[in-house]
């Protein structure tokens, strides 16, 4: 059975042993001579060519040269060996293992070194290269070798790269006889894919380029199908198995807001209101994501869908992250409730108790139709008369717990349809998989008359210019923001920097005739809403913050937002920032001030921001410069899947193939029951697919 070598300790495979056992286990999470195979190489090098030394060039990727020993030299605590080839000399560099060395590498004797070149004192050389005869014995290495993951734990207990081959041809010989294909037969052809052993056997150690590059797309193309088939099905059984709240009607008070509206909506905004209207009507609850840049106008369609239900006799809550958010949203709404008869609410963690004992007998009558507040809309004394819908607003703040006790506050059983908002754009590809079982909206459409904002790059020598361009727009009437970084590990240092600017700012813009706020995270909510209050009505000129104000602050006079030390955030942050100016009719402006040494990836990172208002392009570009797990530069790390070698940042091609042919298996058999699908049925019977609690919101 194959169960016995894949599940067989590592510590049993020759070569291992307890020792390195528990560090293997530490160190990559390998128990198992299974969980060893399953650690695929992150990249290959060829080892058929052998680099001519006076060809090597220092500081280039890794290279294979050819050589005889002609000197061995022993200063203090390391090996120094010189090798020639008839073109060149180089030295090769020992700190370790200077015994065996030194007694393998004696003058005379020649042998292929394989490593990464450098110039030391004016010379070509090499620090501990791995060793292989010339002659092509059993040693050599095969023409491409893969790259496995290492830590220098790993490292300075000698288990090198060439030590994983071998470990890995001891694996591969134990469980490649034994291994059984996951995939039915018909998946392989219609995908021409080729079979498991050969790709496990291939992506280890590849015959050719190609088997390499079929192995890789077949072991990729395996995980992501069965993610997609996982999260599909749990998808396609909710809307089978769920009944909702029927809400066909469209309502007065609907068309009365519509009618009043000051502008025209945008096609995209026509188009999701269109598919949330299909959703209420099916008979089944809506579970959908609406997704929109900053300032696109989700908050509009939130309004039109809450009214929606409130058309026909339900209540709508919108729930959001923040208390000034929340405030936000209320007055935001109010305003476009105006023609119709609804009654609207804001409830948060501050709303005073005389406050609350009008407020909760009236959503508990019905007599409120549409509540805005913060997670204190969860407390237990507030009860609705009738719930039909939930609309959060940034739904990543919300813990699932606290999603799941504003649920059973419904009155008939049946769950509130539900719609969740982001203004982060998120790349097609991860919104595939962190809601693959919730149904996504776009708004991809900015609404008339938003100016574009223009963003510039300066250094700190520029500094006194931007001070005086900031007077130059307060002058005009028009208002700062100023936003210093706040990384998490770095907290104490990041509040002094920001307690140093902000002591600046004010240097700089003295008071009269000038008025700075500061906002942060440590201040209490008094002193907080106090300040930022000071800001949103216009008695303060300048606001100096942390992130605080990314999510969601509306200042329609703000037209400069400055942030500091730019290259310390990620490009969609920095999206979120500057989204924070230009909702006003003014020209609006984002300028990034970065620091001295900046990194390569920085500088584009920042360039990019400077070319680009799509908040879509900008998402993509950020994952790929990222990796997927840092989804917004918050603590938002961490995928809610571990991918043994697929990566949504780069197989956004496989991903929607994979995708795609789910849903046909899908189509023809939703439970998986039909015989031909038994090992689907049995790899997601393992649990590696359920994809951790992340967009399950009802």
């Amino acid at each position: 059975m194959i169960k016995k070598a894949l599940d067989t300790e590592i510590q049993f495979l020759p070569g291992v042993g307890p020792k390195r056992a528990s560090l293997l286990a530490r160190e990559l999470g390998v128990g198992t001579v299974g969980d060893l195979v399953k650690i695929y190489p992150f990249r290959h090098i060829d080892r058929s060519t052998i680099t001519p030394i006076a060809e090597v060039v220092p500081d280039a990727a890794l290279v294979q040269v050819k050589g005889e020993v002609v000197s061995v030299e022993t200063p203090p605590k390391r090996l120094k060996i010189t090798i020639k080839d008839g073109t060149g000399e180089m030295d090769l560099v020992f700190f370790k293992g200077l015994k065996y060395i030194s007694d393998k590498l004696v003058p005379g004797a020649v042998f292929t070194f394989f490593g990464k070149p450098s110039v030391f004192n004016g010379r070509l050389n090499m620090v501990h290269p791995e060793i292989d005869p010339a002659d092509g014995r059993v040693e050599a290495p095969k023409a491409i070798a893969g790259v496995y993951p290492s830590t220098e734990k790993l490292k300075n207990a000698g288990i090198t790269g060439k030590v994983m081959n071998k470990l890995m041809a001891n694996a591969l010989r134990m469980v490649l006889p034994e291994m059984e294909e996951t995939l039915p037969d018909y998946v392989l052809k219609e995908n021409g894919l080729m079979a498991l052993p050969f790709a496990v056997r291939n992506i280890h150690f590849p015959t050719d380029a190609d088997a390499l590059r079929r192995a890789r797309y077949r072991l990729k193309f395996e995980e992501l199908f069965l993610l997609q088939l996982s999260l599909l099905k749990q998808k396609f059984i909710r809307s089978r198995g769920e009944n909702g709240i029927m809400m066909p009607k469209v309502g007065e008070d609907f068309n009365l807001c519509y009618n009043a509206l000051p502008y025209q909506l945008t096609g995209a905004q026509k188009r999701v209101i269109k598919e949330i209207r299909t959703d209420l009507m099916s008979g089944h609850q809506m579970n959908r994501l609406l997704q929109g840049d900053v300032g696109s106008g989700k908050t509009m369609v939130a309004v039109l869908t809450a009214l929606l239900a409130v058309g026909n006799g339900y209540q709508a809550c919108i729930m959001a992250p923040t208390e000034v958010l929340a405030r936000q949203h209320f007055a935001n709404i109010s305003k476009y409730l105006a023609p119709t008869g609804v009654k609207a609410a804001v409830l948060t963690g501050s709303t005073k108790a005389s406050e609350r004992k009008k407020l909760l007998p009236a959503l508990a009558s019905g007599e409120i139709g549409i509540i805005v507040g913060t997670h204190a809309l969860i407390e237990d004394t507030v009860v609705f008369k009738k719930l039909g819908l939930a609309i959060i607003d940034e739904q990543h703040r919300f813990g699932v717990d606290q999603r799941a006790r504003l649920w059973s506050k419904t009155t008939d059983g049946l769950p509130p349809h539900v719609l969740v908002m982001t203004a982060t754009p998120i790349p097609r590809t991860l919104a595939m998989t962190l809601y693959g079982d919730l149904d996504v909206s776009v708004i991809d459409e900015m609404p008339p008359g938003r100016k574009p904002i223009q963003t510039m790059l300066i250094t700190e020598r520029q500094r006194s210019s931007l001070w005086k361009f900031i007077k130059d727009q307060i002058a005009l009437g028009r208002q700062a923001f100023i936003v210093y970084p706040l990384i998490f590990e770095s907290e104490k240092l990041d509040y002094q920097n920001l307690e140093q600017g902000y002591e600046k700012v004010v240097e700089a813009f003295p008071f009269p005739p000038y008025k700075v706020a500061i906002v942060h995270g440590q201040q209490t909510n008094d002193v907080k809403t106090f300040n930022m209050d000071a800001f949103v009505a216009g008695r303060a000129n300048i606001l100096v913050s942390t992130t605080v104000i990314e999510v969601g602050v509306d200042v329609p006079n703000a037209s400069v937002m400055v942030i500091e030390s730019a290259e310390r955030f990620g490009l969609s942050q920095l999206h979120q920032l500057r989204g924070r100016v230009g909702r006003g009719a003014d020209k609006s402006y984002c300028i990034l001030v970065k620091g001295d040494k900046v990194g390569k990836e920085s500088q584009h990172r920042l360039e990019f921001l400077c070319s680009t208002e799509n908040g879509f392009d900008l998402a993509e570009e950020d994952m790929k410069m990222r990796g997927p797990g840092d989804l917004e530069g918050t603590q938002q790390s961490g995928l809610p899947i571990n991918l043994n070698i697929a990566s949504l940042a780069k197989d956004g091609m496989i991903l929607q193939a994979a995708r795609g042919y789910a849903e046909r298996v899908l189509a023809e058999d939703p439970t998986l029951e039909q015989p031909q699908n038994r090992l689907l049925r049995i790899e997601l019977a393992k649990g590696k697919y359920d994809v951790k609690d992340y967009s399950k919101i009802s």
